[in-house]
């Protein structure tokens, strides 16, 4: 556990950034690993079946990762507020409802399988691949639901160490798995779903035992979990429009898709492994928000909007030279990237292409995903939301339809970064309103230290919030 109250902001965050920003790695590494496998063994369009099934998938789990978020925030309030009770109750009452929304949303999701990829349209000979590969995965729904809550314990209070450790064990044994199953076992697609069921499961339960047997203050009983009526809605209301948001960000994928398949398996191709790597780009910028989020939670609790103030400048400056550096390499090694997932010429062209205009702008995305990590960990979630709407719906899909048209899959490409510049500029202006303050799940009195290192309750001048 770390107090992110006290010490300075800039080496705090940069300090719980970096296991996050390695576990990131790592998971997006067997991703990768995955896509590798995929393109190489498996033939073209199978990796459209994988890379179509992505958005497919993380909108069906939206709601669980919303929920996590909400709990996570729930529970590092209260714990930079040094409530104890409330962390354990929090805790419990976040097992019970991923419990529960994991086996409603896993059933209702393969039920309803063929309706789903219906909606995305599919290249002909893709849909029964990309089917099989869902079904395995939301079949065992509770373990990425399982591992996704226990990871948000972990940063909520201050521990951004312990979830790259099982991490990094999960990637190595998911790509190990993949291998096996594929190259030596045959298994085909259904092999590399259960990969990654197998890796996220273990690296959930070793998450629990750790919990059990290291922590003193707060426990994980699974089949003794208390139900707390009032945390349950508090962190409803902050997660429902957070898991609402990936949803919008998953279904606005989806659509994408739709757009990017009339122009036939070979753009979907490219753009499916293009947007791995593109997404590979954008892990640093991800991890420092989560950060954020962690350290805004704890600090807002104890009444330190200062700390949060100087935590969001020290943020965008390390997120957004991280970010210029991945730029530059991405545009410098594009096509050697692609070359590694299919030695098919023309989808190498087309991914190449994508790569050169969207990761130009990953500064911008930096900024956008900076601000988000202060709205959440204060409470706010209702603005991203809102944007999130906003910019994929009202912006990106009509503006890469309308584009599409002119410039062929081209004009898809150059949607995206529009899209995020219109994000970050919305954010900003909302940040500066100030009505983020407002969203705490812990009311206490703003706290104005001149010192950023004397701890709460030394001499302080007190402002009201």
């Amino acid at each position: 556990m770390k107090d992110l109250t006290i010490g300075k902001e800039g080496k705090l965050i940069l300090l719980f950034a970096l296991p996050m920003l390695l576990g990131n790695v790592f998971q997006q590494l067997y991703v990768f690993v995955d896509s590798i496998v995929v393109g190489n063994y498996l033939g073209k369009g199978a990796l459209t079946a994988v890379g179509a099934s992505f958005p497919i998938f993380f909108a069906l789990i939206s709601l669980g990762i919303g929920l996590a978020t909400g709990a996570g925030v729930v529970i590092s309030q209260f714990f930079g507020a040094k409530q104890y009770g409330n962390v354990q109750k929090a805790i419990d009452t976040m097992y019970i409802i991923l419990l529960l929304s994991s086996v409603i949303i896993g059933f209702t999701g393969i039920v309803f399988i063929d309706e789903i990829l219906g909606v995305v349209k599919l290249p002909p000979g893709t849909s029964s691949s990309a089917k099989i590969y869902l079904t395995i995965l939301l079949s065992g729904l509770v373990l990425d639901f399982g591992y996704n809550g226990t990871a948000a314990i972990f940063r909520s209070l201050g521990d951004s160490k312990t979830p790259l450790y099982f991490l990094i064990v999960a990637s190595i044994t998911n790509i190990v798995l993949d291998i096996i199953f594929i190259k030596y076992l045959n298994m085909g697609i259904e092999g590399i779903a259960y990969a990654t069921l197998i890796s996220k499961g273990g690296a959930f339960l070793s998450a629990v035992i750790y919990i059990r047997k290291k922590y003193d203050l707060f426990k994980i009983h699974l089949f003794g979990l208390k139900y707390s009526k009032d945390i349950f809605f508090k962190s409803v209301k902050i997660g429902l429009p957070s898991g609402l948001q990936h949803m919008f960000v998953a279904l606005g994928m989806m659509a994408i898709y739709r757009i990017v398949s009339k122009f036939g398996m070979t753009v979907t191709d490219a753009y499916s492994v293009a947007m791995r790597i593109d997404f590979f780009g954008m892990v640093p910028a991800m991890s420092f928000s989560m950060a954020l989020t962690a350290f805004t939670g704890q600090n807002v609790g104890a009444g330190r909007i200062d700390r949060v103030k100087q935590g969001l400048k020290a943020t965008i400056l390390m997120s957004g030279t991280i970010a210029v550096l991945i730029s530059l390499i991405v545009m410098s090694t594009a096509e050697i990237l692609m070359n590694a997932f299919t030695p098919d010429g023309e989808i190498i062209r087309i991914g190449t292409e994508y790569l050169m205009i969207v990761s130009s702008f990953y500064f911008i995305f930096s900024v956008m995903f900076s601000l988000t990590g202060v709205f959440r960990g204060a409470g706010d979630t209702l603005f991203p939301m809102f944007i999130t709407l906003l910019t994929l719906w009202v912006i990106r899909v009509p503006l890469s339809e309308y584009l599409s048209r002119f410039y062929g899959e081209t004009g898809i490409w150059i949607a995206l970064p529009v899209t995020w510049a219109f994000g970050m500029t919305a954010s900003t202006i909302y940040y500066f309103t100030g009505r983020w303050k407002r969203k705490a799940v812990v009311k206490v009195e703003e706290v104005y230290v001149t010192q950023s290192r004397l701890p709460i309750g030394g001499q302080a001048k007190k402002q009201k919030s």
